[in-house]
């Protein structure tokens, strides 16, 4: 019996109820079975970047797996590196943050949640927590999967695009940051993933 833990990490200002994560989380939970079974952790991460990961690494720390796959979206493609390369697992990079430090410096404030209004206060330590989390290059370009949406309207996808050389990549020709079209990719990401 193999046992699977997928790890699935949503952007700034999400949460586990968005499309990508519910749709991603479905399609697992259908896939998984009692010879292949499939543990979905989609946690409501934290403002703290740092207490963030404490918490991801704590439940991965308490789980048993005999492997382990990374989903990351946005700022969550960020985490997904860093924990990618701690646990030499698999990552998927959805529209990945992949220089969040400089990508949210202009964020720090007080800001509210997307699906919820909930205001949370994004604090000056924070973008110091996320330089510590920092990955400069990736190690091993196969366990990677970038999906980068050109059409993306906040982040740079040439920079996505030049951060996983030789890892399998999926260049959209538009969509958007959130991918909207993604049940469209989905296939993909459940292939690289059982891969």
């Amino acid at each position: 019996m193999a046992s699977l833990l997928v790890v699935y990490l949503h952007g700034f200002r999400s949460s586990p109820k968005s499309s990508k994560a519910v749709m991603t989380g479905e399609a697992l939970r259908a896939l998984s079975s009692n010879t292949n079974s499939i543990e979905w952790y989609c946690p409501q991460l934290l403002a703290s970047p740092q207490e963030s990961m404490a918490m991801v690494i704590k439940h991965i720390e308490k789980s048993t797996y005999d492997e382990m796959v990374v989903i990351g979206s946005s700022l969550g493609g960020f985490y997904a590196n860093f924990l990618a390369e701690k646990y030499g697992s698999k990552a998927v990079a959805l529209n990945p943050a992949v220089r969040a430090p400089r990508e949210l410096a202009p964020h720090v404030g007080m800001m509210t949640a997307y699906d919820s209004d909930e205001p949370f206060d994004f604090r000056p330590e924070y973008i110091d927590e996320l330089k510590a989390l920092q990955v400069e290059a990736i190690t091993n370009p196969s366990r990677y999967f970038l999906m980068a949406a050109k059409g993306d309207e906040l982040l740079d996808w040439q920079e996505m695009v030049g951060f996983y050389p030789g890892a399998h990549q999926r260049v959209l020709e538009g969509s958007d940051h959130g991918i909207s079209d993604y049940s469209k990719y989905l296939p993909e990401v459940l292939k690289f993933i059982s891969a």
